[in-house]
């Protein structure tokens, strides 16, 4: 009998082909999310494998304080090893040449018009000497390599970008100056380069120009002898130098690290856009099974037959389980190919951003078809596992009645109360988030209050959907008389199935509306603490991360017009409370004039007397906690500097976000204890002009005098505060780029839903268009009954996820975010878009419906 059942089940979905198409595709779309993401960060991967691989050498010696591998460090300039270090490493055994190199992130090119010719997608602009080490990973393809400190050779990558060629100048902006130099040479990757701008000086302009110290090196690069390896150079040259004298690695515990801090950042990726291939599962689950519930009850007649003929409920089930895992088998091979289209997809438009990923480097590891098989497959035959039980049940007398089945007017009364109960825990897991008074508590409150309300949802759909559609329906519906009414009670036929069909979209709109809520909460927040907060007219900082430069700084000062600047650098130490607590922490060193530029408020003494050589400010929370009043002294000990003792003369309050829980110290007390060589440089400007200065006069003059740093960007309030606005709008617009993902499969499932509610009410339609009913509106009927069920979903999700998002807001309000904002525009624009999803979904079942031929639809069973 088993031959058999397979035998159905291949002919039953070869027969319903066309009906199983849109689920296929919520598979495949889902699978192909799946494996398009981990081909992507796989390829990415190998991509900067590659080039850790190459570009390492045998063996790398750089200075012990820059474990952290940091080339970009606060006070401008990377860590340096005298030039006495290479002839103490070449004197070690086993070594075959040992070659100093220099490389700093510190810097920033730009061309004869003042642009900057950095990547724009976050990678590095790297400046350095050109050495036989780099030979590795580049050849020189045009000119030839830099001979003096008035020629620069640059990446090919980067020429083509910005057009540069032999002859052009660029200036290198550097802690010690700008370094002007024409195009000597031009240098091609022999290996993918993933989007960092680099140029190269030779060796003496590097070491006097980058570092400002001739003879010195930011590291030495060590190849072995023949037969000797790496493991066994390194302690050689421990053992020559001294094992604690310099940070020693292999080349691959080189390619190790550097591979650990670009994982880092991939990992993330890679986790949230699996995130989002997840909810797209989650949404497909409801087509899968919309669309075998009502194929189970189609074929209800054909079931009852089966049985009649010695089938049993076992083997119909089976039956049915392996029509699913034929869909799910077929589905998920044509996403994996999807995926990796998807992935080529992705490379090249990080390609066109700037980040260039070779597809010779595409990896496909074993694992990922796989992966992406298994989880289609499982997804889809457990999704279709309940219609499967059904159609299991079904009796034999079944082949008596007519195929289709009635209506089912009523959710069940366990299912109701059951929907009720979780509904009614989520709320109050979201009303305990909100009420919240420390965030670890709420945000487990906040999760659960989000699982169980969305669960609630899901299951008390049917029982809202007899409610809410009434209502919809005598807004949107009525209107269109007798059609308006059929639609509404088509839509009521069935409250399972509309209740599936809007959960699908439910989900995706309840992310969007709390991610809204939540976005708009931020900037709604931010734009009171900074009205409320800053004095300052304008800020200067760079969007990248790079400390403000002396001569940008100095640029600024000297500027006629301005009342006072203020330099914001941080500076670490180790914090000692008068309880012995110790803790690593940064000190906010400024100038007393950051009192006027950031108004903070006091819980004890006055902001500006923290300002004395020996005296600092805590926060609010931190004096509290370690009982600290004004008066009482810290130990504070400087990294790189001394350790002295700071009274406390003002307390700040925490309230606001702004700077909160930060210790303030002057930049006298700062250069007195740290010294000049590892002082930290700013990371931001602060000014104000001076009184009758014309804002708009004042706001051009100094964006007039930081014109020659392109790399900081000038901003007065209301730029800083539409700045901060656009960069939560680009986070959320890319989340709702990823969350079309499962909106595109819920909108699926509307389609399939009406297609296959179409073919169910055959005869139905039939007998309507035999008395009467024109075409006409026989597809005005189907596209409303598409719209209030599109609708629905979307009253549905916008409502839970204005709840999530009020929820979060309330819990966010701990750490500052204390205004609650709804995006009424979005929210409202969501909805409306929405019916319009309806009707697009309504197009093809309509338009099949209308070209029914009425004699062959009334005789239809």
């Amino acid at each position: 009998m088993s031959n058999t059942v397979l035998k159905t089940s291949r002919r039953n979905f070869v027969a319903h082909k066309g009906r199983m198409a849109l689920s296929a595709i919520a598979v495949l779309l889902s699978v192909a999310f799946v494996c398009g993401t981990l081909v992507f960060t796989d390829t990415m991967n190998t991509t900067f494998d590659k080039l850790f691989a190459v570009t390492s050498s045998d063996v790398t010696v750089s200075p012990k304080e820059g474990k952290d591998g940091d080339e970009t460090p606060e006070r401008g300039r990377p860590e340096m090893l005298s030039g006495s270090a290479v002839e103490q490493v070449r004197k070690a055994e086993g070594v075959k040449n040992a070659e100093g190199g220099v490389v700093s992130m510190s810097v920033t090119v730009v061309n004869s018009k003042n642009e900057n010719m950095g990547s724009t997608t976050g990678a590095p602009t790297i400046a350095g000497n050109w050495n036989d080490n780099e030979l590795k990973s580049m050849k020189i393809t045009s000119g030839h390599a830099p001979r003096g400190p008035t020629e620069v050779m640059v990446d090919a990558d980067t020429a083509e970008k910005h057009h540069l060629a032999l002859g052009d100048e660029l200036r290198t902006i550097a802690i010690t100056g700008d370094i002007r130099a024409k195009i000597s040479g031009i240098a091609t990757f022999t290996v993918t380069n993933p989007g960092a701008a680099i140029v190269y000086f030779d060796t003496a302009t590097s070491q006097t120009a980058l570092l400002g110290s001739p003879g010195a090196f930011t590291h030495v690069n060590v190849t072995a002898k023949d037969g000797v390896s790496d493991e066994q150079l390194k302690q050689n040259i421990a053992t020559a130098v001294g094992a604690d004298t310099y940070k020693l690695q292999t080349a691959k515990e080189a390619a190790d690290a550097n591979r650990k801090d670009v994982g880092s950042f991939l990992d993330v990726m890679k986790y949230v856009m699996l995130g989002f291939a997840g909810i797209a599962f989650l949404v497909g689950i409801f087509l899968i099974f919309n669309t075998f519930s009502m194929l189970v009850a189609q074929r209800t007649r054909e079931i009852g037959l089966m049985r009649a003929i010695g089938a049993n409920s076992g083997q119909v089930l089976k039956s049915v389980v392996v029509e699913a895992f034929l869909l799910g088998v077929v589905g998920s091979i044509l996403g994996v190919g999807a995926g990796v289209g998807l992935a080529i997809g992705l490379m090249e438009l990080m390609g066109s951003m700037g980040m260039h990923l070779s597809t010779d480097d595409l990896t496909i590891a074993w694992t990922t078809p796989v992966v992406g098989i298994v989880l289609g497959v499982v997804v889809t035959v457990v999704s279709a596992f309940v219609p499967a039980r059904r159609a299991g049940k079904v009796s034999p007398m079944a082949a008596l009645r007519e195929s289709g089945t009635p209506g089912d007017k009523k959710a069940g009364v366990v299912r109701a109360g059951l929907g009720l109960v979780l509904t009614g825990i989520g709320g109050v897991g979201l009303y305990l988030a909100a009420a919240a008074e420390k965030a670890g508590p709420g945000s487990a409150w906040l999760g659960l209050g989000v699982v169980f309300s969305l669960i609630g949802f899901i299951v008390i759909g049917p029982l809202l959907a007899a409610g809410v559609v009434r209502v919809l329906s005598g807004v949107v519906l009525r209107p269109f008389g007798s059609v308006g009414r059929l639609a509404e009670r088509n839509a009521l036929r069935n409250p399972r199935r509309t209740g599936a069909t809007a959960a699908a979209l439910m989900i995706g709109l309840a992310l969007v509306a709390c991610l809204s809520v939540v976005g708009s909460s931020m900037v709604a927040s931010a734009t009171e603490e900074l009205d409320k907060s800053v004095g300052a007219d304008y800020i200067v900082n760079s969007e990248t991360g790079q400390p403000v430069l002396p001569q940008a700084e100095q640029a600024l000062r000297t500027m006629k017009g301005l009342d006072h600047v203020t330099a914001y650098r941080e500076v670490a130490a180790k914090v000692t409370a008068p309880d012995g607590t110790s803790e690593e922490d940064g000190l906010g060193a400024t100038d007393p004039t950051y009192a006027k530029d950031i108004r903070r408020k006091m819980v004890a003494g006055e902001h500006t007397a923290a300002y004395d050589k020996d005296s600092m400010s805590v926060g609010s929370e931190y004096a509290t906690k370690h009982g600290i009043k004004l008066g009482d002294e810290l130990t504070v000990a400087f990294t790189g500097g001394t350790t002295v003792k700071l009274k406390v003369a003002a307390i700040t309050s925490d309230e606001g976000n702004l700077d909160k829980g930060m210790k303030y110290i002057s930049t006298e007390a700062a250069r007195a204890n740290v010294p000049a060589d590892k002082l930290p440089l700013p990371f931001m400007l602060l000014a104000s002009a001076q009184d009758g200065q014309s804002d708009t006069a004042a706001y051009q003059s100094v964006k007039t005098a930081m014109a020659e740093y392109p790399q900081y960007k000038v901003r007065n309030q209301t730029d800083y505060k539409q700045a901060l606005k656009d960069q939560v709008g680009q986070l959320l617009n890319m989340v709702y780029g990823l969350l079309g993902l499962a909106i595109i499969v819920a909108v699926l499932g509307v389609v399939n839903t009406l297609a296959l509610s179409v073919v169910e009410r055959t005869r139905e339609i039939g007998l309507m268009r035999a008395i009467g009913l024109s075409r006409r509106q026989l597809r005005r009927m189907i596209r409303l009954e598409s719209v209030v069920i599109a609708l629905f979903g979307a009253l549905l999700g916008l409502g839970l996820g204005m709840g999530w998002g009020i929820g979060a807001q309330q819990l966010l309000a701990l750490q500052g975010l204390k205004v609650l904002e709804i995006p009424w525009p979005t929210i409202l624009g969501v909805f409306a878009a929405s019916a319009l999803v309806g009707l697009f979904a309504a197009l093809v079942p309509a338009f099949r419906a209308g070209r029914m031929n009425v004699l062959n639809a009334i005789a239809s069973e």
